[in-house]
C-alpha cells in the first residue's frame, strides 16, 4: 500500500511514522505546503526513532528500514497513493480546497481513498463534490503510540470504505471505533466538556489550577488533570473544537469558556507557547499565576 499523508507538523509526522511502521505499507509521502516543513515533520521522525534505538526499543536495522519507506516533498508526489490522509490546519475552507485540488489535479487513481484526520468538522462537508471516497480517519496525539482511530462516516461514505479503513487501523495495531458523523465525533465531544467544564470551575473560584487537576487525577484515575491536557491538545485547538460543536448544535454546553478565550487571545496556547494554565520550563511546570 502507498499512503501520502498531507501536512507535516505534530499530527501529520506521527501519523506519517504509524504507516511507515506498519509492514503493509510499501511507501509513505510525507507533504506539506513547503519542502522546509515535509523535512521538518521527516526530522521529528528520525528523532523519535533514534530515541527508540538509544534505548534498546528498537535496532537500527529496523529504524532504518521505516525511515527508508519516505519521500518528502510538496502534495504533487501522491498521485500515485492508494489511501491519503490529510493532517493540515483544522479549518473548513482550507480542507474543502485541498480536497478539491487531490481530487482534481493530484491524485490519480480512481479508487484512491481520502480520509481526513479532522477532530471535529463535518466529513460530509468536507466531501461535498469530490468524486473520490472521503472518510474521517481521526488519530490521536502521539499517533505511533495511542491505539484509538475514530473512523467517520459521512453521509455519503460508501459502507466498503468504512470496512477498508478500519481494516488498515487494524494493520497499524490500532483499534478502530465506527463513528457516525456528529459533532465531536465520541472523544471530543465528551472530552471538551470535561475541559470546558474544569475551565469554568477554575474561573469561579471553586478551587485553583493544581486543584482541580489533582482532585481528577486522584478522585477519577485520570493520567492528566483537565487544565494540564487543555495545555497538551492546545488551548486554539479546544476552542476551535469547542465553537465547531456549539456552531453546529447551539448547545449551550457546548459554549467555550470566556477565560478559555481570552487566553487563547493572549497567546497563552498552552505547552506548544509555553505558556496555558501552566508555565513549561523545559521539563519543568509551575501553575501559571498570571491568571489569579
Amino acid at each position: 500500500m502507498i499512503v501520502g499523508v498531507i501536512g507535516a507538523g505534530t499530527m501529520g509526522s506521527g501519523i506519517a511514522q504509524a504507516f511507515a511502521s506498519c509492514d503493509k505499507v510499501e511507501k509513505v509521502y510525507l507533504c506539506d505546503i513547503k519542502q522546509e516543513f515535509a523535512d521538518g515533520g521527516f526530522a521529528k521522525i528520525k528523532k523519535s526513532l533514534d530515541g527508540r534505538v538509544a534505548k534498546g526499543k528498537m535496532d537500527q536495522a529496523a529504524a532504518d528500514a521505516i525511515l527508508g519507506k519516505f519521500t518528502t516533498g510538496l502534495s504533487t508526489i501522491c498521485t500515485d497513493a492508494d489511501l491519503v490522509v490529510e493532517a493540515a490546519l483544522e479549518n473548513m475552507e482550507a480542507k474543502k480546497a485541498l480536497f478539491k485540488q487531490l481530487d482534481e489535479e493530484i491524485v490519480k487513481k480512481d479508487d484512491c481513498i481520502l480520509a481526513t484526520n479532522t477532530s471535529s468538522l463535518s466529513v460530509t462537508e468536507i466531501g461535498n463534490g469530490i468524486k473520490h471516497p472521503v472518510v474521517g480517519m481521526h488519530f490521536f496525539n502521539p499517533a505511533p503510540v495511542m491505539k484509538l482511530v475514530e473512523v467517520i462516516a459521512g453521509v455519503n461514505t460508501p459502507a466498503e470504505v468504512v470496512e477498508k479503513i478500519k481494516e488498515v487501523s487494524v494493520a497499524l495495531g490500532k483499534t478502530p471505533v465506527q463513528v457516525n458523523e456528529g459533532p465531536g465525533f465520541v472523544v471530543n465531544r465528551l472530552l471538551l466538556l470535561m475541559i470546558n467544564e474544569g475551565i469554568t470551575v477554575f474561573q469561579e473560584g471553586v478551587s485553583d489550577i493544581e486543584g482541580i487537576d489533582n482532585a481528577m487525577k486522584l478522585g477519577c484515575n485520570h493520567p492528566m488533570g483537565p487544565l494540564e491536557l487543555a495545555d497538551t491538545v492546545g488551548l486554539d485547538v479546544c476552542l476551535a473544537i469547542l465553537d465547531v460543536m456549539f456552531n453546529e448544535t447551539h448547545d449551550s454546553r457546548f459554549r467555550a469558556s470566556t477565560l478559555l478565550r481570552k487566553m487563547v487571545r493572549g497567546g497563552m496556547l498552552g505547552v506548544k507557547s509555553g505558556k496555558g494554565f501552566y508555565v513549561y520550563n523545559g521539563k519543568e511546570k509551575s501553575p501559571n499565576t498570571q491568571l489569579g
